[in-house]
C-alpha cells in the first residue's frame, strides 16, 4: 500500500468515527436540554454503546498500521501540511486510545451522562449527599484513566493534555504564580478606589422573552450564524459542534437579573463562531478541530469581556437595549457600563467580573491536582471549597450549589478543563492586543456596530487554521511572541485603574 492509499484509508476511517462522535453530541445535547427526566436512564445506555462501538473502531490495529506507512514519508515533510497535521493528531489519539481498556472508556461515558443527571437534580435541591456518590465515582475513574495513559509527574497532567496539548501541572503553577499577586493587587486596588457604580441596575425586571429576543440579535450582529446554529436552555451554558451547518448554544435565564443570560449567550456565540469558521472542507478529520480548550476560550472570553463589556460596544447596543426593555430607561449609558463592569467578588464564577474570576481557576486547579494525587477525598472537598474560597475571594458559600455544586464540568468527567480558562484569558488578551495594532481603532469600529474587521481577523488567524498549530506555538505565530501574562494584567489595569 502506497502512503497516499494509506492517507486515504486514515481519512475514512477518521470520518466514519467523526460521524458517530457528531451522533453522540446530539444525544448529549438533547441530554442537557430537552430529555424528559424519565428518559436518562435509556440515554446514558444510548451513549455507553456508542461509546463502545467508538472506541473499538479508533483502537483498531489497522489504523496503527497505516500510520506507520504515512509517517516518515513525504506526507510529513512539511510539519503544517494539512496531511502532516492529520497524521500528527490521528498519531496523538491512537496512541492514547490503545491505553485505555475498552470497559473503562465505555464506563467513564456512562457515569458522565448519568452524573450529569444526578448533578443537575441535586444542585437543584442543593443535596450534596445526593450527589456526592456520582463525583466518587467519576473521581475514581479519572485516576484510573491517567493512570492507564501514564504521566511523568503528576497523574493530573494525564488528563490535562486532553484539554490543553503540551501543558502539566508544574507549567501552570508556574504560570498561575506569575499571575495571582498582580491580580490580589489588582483586585484590592479597584475596592480601595470604591465602586465605580452599584450595579443594582442589573437586578431589575427584564422578561425572559425579551432577554432571548435581545441577546439573539446581538449574536447575530457580531457574526454568529444561526441558521447554522440555536439557542436553548440548559442548567449550564454550554455549546456543541455537532457538524457543518449545526453548532448549538444554550444558556440560562434570571429575569431580575441581566448578566446571566446575555453574557452567556455572548461566551457561547464566541465559541460558536470559531466553530463555524473552522476549515469545514476538512471536516472529518483532525485539520478541522480546535486544537485545544485554550485556544477556544480565548474566542468566547474575548467576545464575552473584551468586546461585550466595553464602552464602544454598548454605545451601539445600549439604545436597543433600552427600547427592548423598560427598566432601563432611566439608567444612563456611563451608569450602565459601570455596571456590567464591576468588580466584587462573587461566589459563582460563571457571573464574576474579568478580574477576581481567575481566582476561581486557581481554585479549582489546586483541588482537581490534589483529588488526582488522592491527596483529597471527595467526601472533604466541600471544606476544602469553602477554605480557599475565603481565602481567594474573602467569601463563604452559604450552601452547596453556590459552592462545590456550582459547576456542570466534574459531574461530567471534565477534570483537567479549568485551566484552559484562564490560558483563554490569557491567549485572548494577547490576541486582542495584536488584532488591535492590525486595526488600529477597534472601538470606533465597535461604535459603529462594525464587528466584521475583528471576525475577519479571528477567522483568518485562528479560526481557518484549525488544528494547524499547537496551542503555544499558535499564539507565536499569530502575535510574534510567546505567551505572556504581563499582556492580561495590563488589560485589567488600563481597563478598572487607567494604567
Amino acid at each position: 500500500m502506497t502512503p497516499n492509499e494509506a492517507y486515504d484509508r486514515l481519512s475514512t476511517r477518521s470520518k466514519e468515527i467523526a460521524y458517530l462522535s457528531s451522533a453522540t453530541a446530539v444525544l448529549h445535547w438533547d441530554l442537557r436540554t430537552t430529555i424528559p427526566h424519565k428518559g436518562h436512564a435509556h440515554r446514558a445506555e444510548q451513549l455507553s454503546a456508542l461509546a463502545k462501538i467508538r472506541h473499538s473502531m479508533a483502537t483498531d490495529p489497522e489504523i496503527g498500521e497505516l500510520l506507520a506507512v504515512v509517517e516518515g514519508t513525504h506526507l510529513t515533510r512539511d510539519p503544517l501540511a494539512v496531511e502532516a497535521v492529520n497524521i500528527r493528531e490521528w498519531r496523538r489519539t491512537y496512541d492514547r486510545a490503545v491505553k485505555i481498556p475498552q470497559t473503562l472508556a465505555v464506563e467513564l461515558v456512562r457515569a458522565a451522562a448519568e452524573g450529569q443527571t444526578v448533578w443537575e437534580q441535586a444542585r437543584r435541591e442543593d443535596d450534596w449527599n445526593r450527589f456526592r456518590p456520582s463525583l466518587e465515582r467519576i473521581v475514581a475513574l479519572k485516576v484510573e484513566e491517567a493512570q492507564a495513559l501514564g504521566y511523568e509527574e503528576e497523574p493530573y497532567d494525564a488528563l490535562l493534555e486532553y484539554y490543553e496539548q503540551g501543558e502539566t501541572a508544574r507549567n501552570l503553577e508556574s504560570l498561575f504564580n506569575r499571575l495571582r499577586p498582580p491580580l490580589v493587587d489588582l483586585v484590592q486596588r479597584i475596592q480601595d478606589r470604591g465602586s465605580r457604580e452599584e450595579p443594582s441596575v442589573l437586578h431589575r425586571h427584564f422578561p425572559i422573552r425579551d432577554q432571548e429576543a435581545f441577546a439573539t440579535e446581538v449574536a447575530r450582529h457580531l457574526g454568529y450564524d444561526m441558521d447554522a446554529g440555536r439557542l436553548d436552555v440548559s442548567a449550564h451554558p454550554f455549546t456543541t459542534g455537532i457538524g457543518p451547518g449545526d453548532v448549538r448554544i444554550t444558556t440560562r435565564y434570571s429575569q431580575d437579573y441581566f448578566n446571566e443570560a446575555f453574557f452567556a449567550v455572548i461566551h457561547e456565540a464566541g465559541h460558536a463562531m470559531y466553530h463555524q469558521g473552522l476549515p469545514l472542507e476538512h471536516w472529518g478529520t483532525p485539520f478541522c478541530s480546535p486544537i485545544s480548550l485554550g485556544i477556544n476560550e480565548s474566542q468566547s472570553r474575548m467576545w464575552e469581556n473584551m468586546v461585550a463589556r466595553s464602552e464602544p460596544f454598548w454605545r451601539y447596543f445600549y439604545p436597543r437595549a433600552q427600547a427592548r426593555f423598560a427598566s432601563l430607561a432611566d439608567v444612563p449609558l456611563d451608569r450602565f457600563v459601570d455596571a456590567v463592569n464591576e468588580v466584587s467578588p462573587n461566589l459563582i464564577r460563571v457571573e464574576s467580573d474579568e478580574v477576581t474570576y481567575n481566582l476561581h481557576i486557581f481554585l479549582r486547579f489546586e483541588l482537581e491536582v490534589l483529588l488526582c494525587r488522592r491527596e483529597l477525598s471527595v467526601k472533604d472537598l466541600p471544606e476544602a471549597w469553602n477554605a480557599r474560597m475565603k481565602d481567594y475571594l474573602g467569601l463563604t458559600p452559604p450552601d452547596f450549589a453556590t459552592g462545590v455544586m456550582q459547576d456542570v464540568h466534574w459531574s461530567s468527567g471534565a477534570i483537567g478543563y479549568f485551566p484552559t480558562y484562564t490560558l483563554g484569558n490569557l491567549y485572548a488578551a494577547q490576541f486582542y492586543r495584536s488584532a488591535a495594532h492590525a486595526f488600529g481603532d477597534l472601538d470606533g469600529a465597535m461604535t459603529e456596530g462594525n464587528f466584521e474587521g475583528l471576525r475577519g481577523w479571528l477567522r483568518e488567524q485562528i479560526h481557518s487554521q484549525g488544528s494547524r498549530y499547537r496551542p503555544r506555538d499558535l499564539v507565536k505565530t499569530v502575535t510574534s511572541e510567546d505567551l505572556n501574562p504581563q499582556y492580561l494584567v495590563e488589560y485589567l489595569g488600563r481597563k478598572y485603574l487607567g494604567r
